[in-house]
């Protein structure tokens, strides 16, 4: 699988045993992968089976169903297949250093 990007969140497909892993914490009650610094708008899951989770500061997504949709205001909505994902905010650099990408 390819790692799959939405504004400024890119998911990273996760190899089975870093999934069992990131699994080992109990699910997060929402499905907000991130939200937005300047306009509030969310980057979540909208539809399907899907469990967040929160391990040592990182987001790992699990997806049951066959796909999830992953919706934002400003994106058009990406299907996301099976599987596991690490949840990774993009950065970008500049002259003064690396920052988050904002969306």
């Amino acid at each position: 699988m390819q790692p799959i990007r939405q504004g400024d969140v890119i998911l990273l497909p996760l190899g089975q045993i870093e999934a069992i892993q990131a699994g080992e914490t109990p699910p997060l009650p929402h499905l907000t992968l991130a939200e937005g610094e300047v306009t509030g708008h969310k980057h979540r899951i909208s539809d399907g089976q899907a469990e967040l989770y929160e391990k040592d500061g990182t987001l790992y997504l699990r997806v049951f169903s066959e796909t999830a949709t992953l919706i934002h205001e400003e994106h058009n909505a990406i299907s996301i297949p099976q599987g596991s994902w690490m949840v990774r905010i993009q950065r970008e650099y500049e002259p003064q250093g690396w920052r988050y990408v904002a969306d």
